[in-house]
């Protein structure tokens, strides 16, 4: 392996381009053989006991039942901290999708909202109708009943509690990417895991890191996803790709935490191709002016409390598109104390993969846009590495845009999306060169007050579904990386002036870094 590091320096910048070409002459990397065996989970994770083999036999047994099981509700922040989303499939479509929502379990005097039913997507010769409903007027700290009509017939009601929008907490994950454990060989097994089997696998993964992370942090008051929530990619749209990804998105939700737990997810390279996501998940403000959308839907945007949540379509590579998006919602929450992008791909990262080739892309273009706009923290997906930075801001210089590679959304959802135009030596030299686009503001460590400077944060896998290795020499902007080979989650708090993110190993419960804060005050 070459070695590489990031200076900004100009006078040893000749030799970090040929550190930086010599390991793009390496090739497209992969997933590594480490991934998160369900099959071992009694051996692998310390807090288990002899019910987690009786758990995952049970969860075999039950998959074929759960795969089809395509009209789970899936739920999400709503505009703001008075309102919630609500998304599912159902085989007939009504004249209005209808939730209702009580503060008794028995649903007496509960209050019903109506919204949109339309034909969604066919799967194994069925058409399923995609139904989305937003609800109003939920109070803080207080636990609702609501329930779902699904084909004409209310569901059995379920509970949610609404935070306290002036100290919250947030559960961020990493590409649960179910279904991407295909090809790996499992300790039951002698043959390696196919599509289907691989879904299941990584999904009861899922199930797993939802409920102990919420064991061990029963605050947690919604959930945010970069991106991946699904491996198949699906975008040929043959009828068994179409099938598998289905049951991955099934797998997916059939975690039992998301009944009460709300969901912000992003649209990640492997959602990005299909109308699956936006069939499944109800975004509140959407951003539909979107000039180069993927098939998958558009960024969209959301405030809790004194918080601004910026979700971008990040596999669009057109930057004005998310600039557009950013000052559209600033403008129309331009008071949030703190504003928060969350996105894919990590212009900002650490993995051998993505984090020097199609994951910075973007930088040169959103870092100054960022800048611009006061974000605070950009939380990233994509790399399937554990990384945070320093607090970072643009070198205020013109850099090239790389307009060529402004096209309709990613094209493919292969992550060597640069591999071609990498091979000119021309144009290697100019995309690293420019990509020195950015100075550390600040290197201080554990709690910051006021600080100059964005914070980026890429999180690993919440599943174990796929790993990849940290690139051979950890680049300049990185305060802290690791890659352990277990699931992680991140936690957030955000109160009045304090934004805190911790991160834990999944088995264990154990931090597997320091805190760090950023006060404002």
């Amino acid at each position: 392996m070459c070695p590489f590091h990031i200076h900004k320096n100009k006078k040893i910048i000749a030799s970090y381009v040929a550190a930086v070409l010599c390991m793009a002459s390496v090739g497209v990397f992969a997933a590594t053989e480490h991934w998160n065996d369900a099959s071992l989970t009694p051996q692998v994770m310390t807090r288990t006991s002899i019910s987690d083999q009786t758990d995952w036999q049970q969860w075999k047994d039950n998959w074929d039942k759960v795969k089809t099981d395509y009209e789970q509700v899936s739920m999400a922040p709503g505009a703001d901290a008075t309102r919630m989303n609500f998304g599912w499939y159902s085989k007939e479509r009504a004249d209005k999708a209808e939730v209702r929502i009580s503060t008794d379990k028995n649903m007496s005097h509960a209050k019903t909202f109506k919204g949109i039913s339309k034909e969604g997507t066919v799967i194994s010769g069925v058409t399923y109708y995609t139904n989305k409903v937003e609800i109003k007027d939920l109070k803080p700290e207080t636990t609702y009943w609501y329930q779902v009509k699904v084909n004409g017939k209310w569901q059995a009601s379920q509970p949610i509690k609404t935070g306290n929008p002036n100290d919250f907490t947030f559960m961020y994950v990493g590409d649960p990417q179910i279904g991407a454990s295909a090809g790996q060989t499992p300790s039951e097994g002698a043959a390696a895991q196919d599509g289907e089997i691989a879904a299941r696998n990584d999904s009861y993964n899922w199930n797993k890191t939802l409920n102990t992370a919420l064991t061990q942090h029963p605050e947690i008051n919604f959930l945010v996803s970069p991106g991946d929530q699904i491996n198949e990619p699906a975008g040929d749209q043959k009828a068994d790709k179409i099938q598998l990804q289905e049951y991955q998105y099934a797998g997916y939700l059939s975690a039992a935490a998301l009944r009460s737990l709300p969901e912000a997810t992003s649209i990640g390279n492997h959602d990005s191709l299909t109308s699956g996501y936006q069939n499944h998940f109800n975004v509140p403000n959407p951003f539909t002016e979107e000039a180069n959308p993927t098939k998958a839907g558009h960024g969209y945007y959301y405030t809790y409390g004194n918080a601004l949540f910026i979700v971008i379509n990040a596999n669009n590579y057109n930057a004005a598109d998310h600039q557009t998006l950013i000052e559209k919602a600033i403008n129309a929450h331009p008071d949030t104390k703190w504003r928060i992008v969350v996105m894919h791909q990590d212009i900002y990262g650490s993995g051998l993969d993505h984090s020097d080739s199609d994951g910075i892309l973007l930088r040169t273009q959103l870092t100054p846009i960022y800048d611009a706009n006061k974000i605070d923290v950009v939380l990233q997906g994509h790399d399937h590495t554990y990384a945070r930075t320093y607090q970072l801001s643009s070198d205020g210089k013109n850099h090239a845009d790389f307009d060529t590679f402004k096209v309709k959304g990613q094209s493919g959802q292969a992550h060597n999306l640069l591999s071609a135009a990498l091979k000119n030596k021309d144009f290697k030299n100019n995309y690293v060169s420019q990509n020195l686009c950015y100075t550390i503001a600040d290197m201080q460590q554990g709690v910051l007050r006021n600080p100059k400077g964005v914070f980026y944060m890429s999180s690993n896998s919440a599943t174990g579904s796929k790993f990849y290795n940290l690139i051979p020499q950890q680049q300049d902007y990185i305060a802290a990386r690791s890659q352990t080979w277990r699931p992680t989650y991140s936690v957030v708090r955000i109160t009045g002036d304090t934004f805190t993110i911790n991160t834990y190993d999944v088995a264990t419960g154990s931090p597997i870094d320091e805190s760090y804060s950023i006060v404002k005050n």
